[in-house]
């Protein structure tokens, strides 16, 4: 019986590789500028790598803004591994994309072109085939910032830097890593995004406030089992269409259900619900599955997440917020500033959604200013993207 496994795993795998050939040929034939090396003067001198499918697009697509105006000093361009991610990031990526799927490919790229820093927003294995090469500085962004144990993962020791969002970052670090020197190791360059122009796909009802859901993922192991739709999501929705006063905004994150099943089938009851009670409400009620990430902080009047890169986002908005309580024991929160100071919202709680936020809306925080200052720094407009463009500066000339 072990057999039929097997074969299906061989069959699986031999059509993945028919269909990484099939799309190879069709670059070859039709998108040849995939394979394009610039010469002289615009020789790439700044990459971002990317060697994943398309489900984790959300990661790069958060960097467009900030790499765009680096590349208003250094030619940049977003180096994939695989054919059908090349293809589809060129369809929308404002920065060139070159296909890389062999270890020649990259060798090639690297020896044609004048790198000096490559950048990296997760931890796929496959970053060590870049991390081969001695000549670029190394710098890991990540896809966000969070109290997540993945921002203090030792494999950010492979990297020649870490950029980080403010000093709570670089603590955690500290605090975390054995035989690593933060100082010389890691820079603070705040939250760039939050000073890009995003434009907002839908209209909402401007007379009332706005409220974003956006729960992280079910996670892909039991200590970052942090997501809330199936523990709170319901209630949160309930409470917030039955008050009538509010906007709603739900973005669930893109990967919700690839590991559990009924975490994604609470979603599309969520889904369902915003769709049914929308037609005769008074506020917006949206399901929000749109590909960019940026627009909904700038539009919300408030938010309830969980301990995820979301949250950080939006806090640095200075808007009140929630961090929802993990109801898994094995779910790992590390002890961290900001989950003891900002409000948080339990399982229980959530059928009160409604009256928390708009108790929220009209109480004052006087210590959010510190706070924030604390975890990205100078949020006045266009600090954040000054001091991004700064230190990567610094690294091409070093």
């Amino acid at each position: 019986m072990r057999a039929i496994p097997v074969l299906a795993g061989a069959a699986k795998f031999a059509k993945m590789r028919l269909d990484a050939r099939q799309q190879r040929a069709y670059v070859q034939r039709h998108a040849r500028h995939l394979f394009h090396q610039p010469t002289g003067g615009q020789r790439y001198r700044v990459a971002l790598y990317f060697a994943d499918a398309m489900v984790n697009a959300y990661q790069i697509r958060q960097w467009y803004e900030p790499l765009k105006h680096l590349a208003g000093s250094a030619p940049v361009v977003v180096i994939t591994r695989n054919a059908g991610t090349a293809l589809a990031l060129s369809e929308e990526c404002p920065l060139p994309v070159y296909l890389a799927p062999t270890i020649g490919d990259i060798e090639e790229l690297v020896d044609s072109q004048n790198l000096n820093v490559v950048f990296y927003i997760n931890q796929n294995i496959r970053n060590f085939q870049m991390l081969r090469f001695n000549e670029p500085n190394h710098v890991f962004i990540c896809h966000g910032e969070s109290e997540k144990a993945y921002m203090w993962s030792n494999q950010l020791k492979a990297y020649d830097y870490v950029f980080s969002a403010g000093q709570a970052a670089r603590d955690r670090l500290a605090l975390n890593l054995r035989n690593y020197d933060v100082g010389q190791r890691t820079r603070l360059v705040g939250r760039p995004q939050i000073d890009a122009e995003y434009l907002a796909p839908y209209a909402l009802n401007s007379a009332l406030p706005t409220v974003l859901y956006a729960p992280t993922w079910e996670g892909d192991r039991p200590s970052m089992n942090y997501g809330s739709v199936s523990s709170h999501g319901v209630q949160v929705i309930d409470s917030l269409i039955n008050n009538g006063g509010f906007n709603v905004i739900f973005r669930p994150h893109p990967r919700s259900g690839v590991n559990v099943e009924q975490y994604g089938a609470d979603v599309a009851k969520i889904r369902e619900k915003l769709n049914s009670a929308n037609p005769k409400s008074a506020g917006r009620l949206l399901f929000d599955d749109t590909a960019h990430w940026g627009w909904q902080w700038h539009k919300a009047d408030a938010c309830i997440t969980d301990i995820s890169a979301v949250a950080y986002d939006f806090f640095a908005t200075g808007k009140p917020i929630f961090i929802t309580t993990p109801v898994s024991s094995e779910a790992v929160v590390a002890d961290s500033p900001a989950l003891e100071q900002l409000p948080s919202l339990s399982s229980v709680q959530a059928a009160h959604t409604a009256d928390l936020v708009r108790e929220a809306l009209e109480t004052k925080d006087a210590e959010r200013d510190a706070l924030i200052e604390r975890y990205f720094g100078d949020i006045t407009p266009g600090a954040s993207m000054a001091r991004f463009l700064t230190e990567s500066l610094a690294l091409l000339d070093s």
